[in-house]
C-alpha cells in the first residue's frame, strides 16, 4: 500500500508546485496587460479632448512674398487648455517641417489657449512659389488640421 501513495504523494507535490508556477506568470501578464490599457486609455482620452481647426481663409492672403511668412489663426474646438506655445506645434509646410525658431505663436484672445480661443501662428523664413497650392499641416497633441492655399 505503501509503494503506491510515495509516487502519487510526489507527483500531486509536482502538479501544485507546477500549477504555482503557472499562476505566477499569469498574474504577471495580467498586471503587464491592465497597466497597458490604461497608459492607452489616457492617451486616448487625451487625444478625444483635443481638436483644432484652422480658421483662416484660404483665399484671404495668408502668405506675405514681402517677408516670406505665412499667417494663419488656429481654434481650439477642444475640451482642454491647449499649450500656446512654438513647441507645442509641429509644423509642416509642402513637407518640410519647420523648425520652433520659424513659429511664433500669439494668443488672440486671452492670455492661454483654452478651448473657444484662437491663436495666431506666424510661420517665418517661407520661400513659398507664386502661382500655385500649397499645403500646410498643424499638429497639435496628436491632433492634425490640413490647411491648403493658393500663393498668387
Amino acid at each position: 500500500m505503501a509503494d503506491i501513495s510515495v509516487p502519487s504523494l510526489i507527483l500531486f507535490i509536482a502538479s501544485i508546485v507546477v500549477a504555482a508556477g503557472v499562476a505566477g506568470v499569469l498574474i504577471d501578464t495580467v498586471t503587464g496587460i491592465s497597466s497597458s490599457v490604461d497608459e492607452r486609455g489616457g492617451d486616448v482620452s487625451t487625444e478625444i479632448r483635443t481638436d483644432i481647426e484652422v480658421i483662416s481663409d484660404p483665399e484671404s492672403g495668408v502668405y506675405d512674398d514681402g517677408s516670406d511668412t505665412l499667417t494663419v489663426y488656429v481654434k481650439n474646438t477642444g475640451l482642454r487648455t491647449l499649450p500656446a506655445t512654438s513647441g507645442g506645434f509641429d509644423i509642416i509646410v509642402d513637407s518640410q517641417y519647420r523648425t520652433q525658431s520659424d513659429v511664433a505663436v500669439t494668443v488672440v484672445d486671452g492670455t492661454e489657449w483654452r478651448p473657444s480661443n484662437v491663436v495666431e501662428l506666424e510661420i517665418t523664413n517661407l520661400t513659398l512659389t507664386q502661382s500655385a497650392d500649397h499645403r500646410l499641416n498643424v499638429v497639435v497633441d496628436g491632433d492634425e488640421e490640413v490647411f491648403e492655399f493658393y500663393v498668387p
